[in-house]
């Protein structure tokens, strides 16, 4: 089966050859073809073949159509972007200084045509033409409540978040959500199947409650009522997911959950109850230093939590460049072979 197919069997309540596993791999694309990961970002067809070649390598279910997360911000001006040896790029130039900044903040009015939109989309469009349908083409969207860490900083962000002044905020929050709305509307454009949406600056690992219940709720369902949720994987953005689920799966038509490793599995589970499919994520930075064996039993203790009932998937957050190739492929081979004894058991029934 591809990775489509897997989906749609998990879906639809069937039990495929193996679940669906989408295995977040991005700098290591620069591995592949034997590239610095600054050269490796400088061309969309680089990132494109990376990415086609990493799951011809591993043989898990997603492709990426995205660079890093400041890609978002050079749309906005951000005109420099601090490279590293072993790991992704960061923000180098924070395009709001000042509170003044956000009221001549311009947001583009035609995302899909935006010159720094371009290398995203070459590759959206390359990836999409290659997986000719059989494996699903993510996309990354950042929400609305976290696109101004990106723009001036997490902690002035948090600052003007929770204290104020509260008119600026909302000010820059409604922009922010006009802006992830055509973000999403021009990944889907290029070609992304899947896109994910990630809100770390609406739960309650970066806001209280109240402001949780006031602000970062609120504002996710405005990012995604205008576009339609139809295909967003709701996603932590590296925070438990959990205390989201309560609030958001009955009012948006999620495609899936994408949880924490932190989150309780099961109990995820039951309030999705069916209305999306579930991610179970492995805690990759373990994956640094684990055993093969330990890969195995960590692998084991996801599945046995979240199989029972189906409508489950297997994901990574964001695997670190240095995880050895032998852990990647013994979380995979873990999956398999746990999936064929499955399968032996049920035919056994």
């Amino acid at each position: 089966m591809n990775g489509w197919q897997r989906i749609q069997a998990v879906a639809s309540g069937q039990l495929p050859d193996r679940i669906p596993v989408f295995c977040n791999l991005f700098e290591q694309g620069a591995t592949e073809l034997g590239l610095s990961i600054r050269e490796y970002y400088s061309k969309p067809e680089n990132v494109a073949e990376g990415q086609l070649r990493l799951r011809r390598k591993y043989d898990y279910d997603n492709l990426w159509g995205a660079f890093y997360v400041g890609k978002e911000a050079e749309m906005f001006g951000c005109r420099r972007m601090i490279f590293a040896d072993n790991g992704p790029p960061n923000v180098g130039q924070l395009v709001l200084q000042t509170y003044e900044d956000i009221e001549r903040l311009e947001i583009p009015s035609d995302v899909f045509s935006h010159p720094g939109f371009a290398d995203t989309r070459r590759c959206l469009e390359i990836l999409s033409r290659e997986s000719a349908g059989q494996y699903p083409v993510f996309a990354f969207i950042t929400s609305s409540t976290s696109l101004p860490a990106l723009l001036m900083g997490a902690e002035k962000w948090l600052e003007l978040l929770i204290c104020g002044p509260f008119s600026l905020r909302d000010e820059l929050l409604r922009k922010c959500s006009l802006f992830v709305q055509r973000h999403i509307q021009a990944c889907r454009q290029a070609g992304a199947q899947l896109c994910v949406y990630a809100a770390p600056f609406s739960t309650p690992g970066m806001l209280t409650p109240a402001l949780c219940r006031d602000v970062g709720y609120p504002w996710i369902i405005n990012d995604l009522s205008q576009p339609g949720p139809a295909d967003i994987v709701l996603h932590g953005g590296g925070m438990p997911l959990a205390p989201l689920l309560p609030e958001l799966v009955g009012k948006l038509p999620l495609a899936a959950c994408y949880l924490h490793p932190f989150d309780d599995i099961a109990a995820c589970k039951q309030v999705i109850a069916g209305r999306a499919l579930c991610a179970g994520t492995i805690n990759d930075i373990r994956l640094l230093s684990w055993t093969p064996a330990e890969v195995e039993t960590e692998v084991n203790r996801i599945l046995d939590a979240g199989m029972p009932g189906g409508g489950f998937c297997f994901g990574t957050l964001v695997m670190p460049f240095e995880i050895p190739v032998a852990n990647i492929r013994a979380m995979l081979d873990a999956i398999r072979r746990y999936c064929e004894q499955q399968r032996s058991r049920h035919a056994a029934n």
